[in-house]
């Protein structure tokens, strides 16, 4: 599926925010020391939550827009995943520890 306009610009935002670069091929989307990050649109939101399995640290779902974000406040739900929008600004805390 080719990667929407709004993830490469939400991922690009965050990554400079973040003092790293984005990721554009396999695992998550943006690696930082501060945490990881995975950006996603409303139609991939729900696959985010095994993207990010396995890494260490605060992990965080980005979501593109209002929609995605709802779905990933649902999809989040009773896990340590943290939420982020799209501009970096962080709307659940991550509580996965180092």
């Amino acid at each position: 599926m080719p990667e929407s306009r709004s993830h490469k610009t939400t991922a690009n935002r965050i990554a400079k925010k973040l003092n790293t670069e984005y990721n554009s091929g396999e695992g998550v989307d943006i690696k930082s020391p501060k945490a990881k990050v995975e950006v996603e649109t409303l139609e991939t939101v729900s696959g985010a939550p095994s993207q990010l399995r396995g890494y260490r640290g605060p992990v965080y779902i980005a979501g593109t827009n209002q929609q995605a974000l709802k779905k990933a406040f649902e999809v989040t739900k009773g896990t340590t995943i943290g939420v982020m929008d799209n501009m970096g600004k962080i709307l659940k805390l991550s509580t996965r520890k180092k």
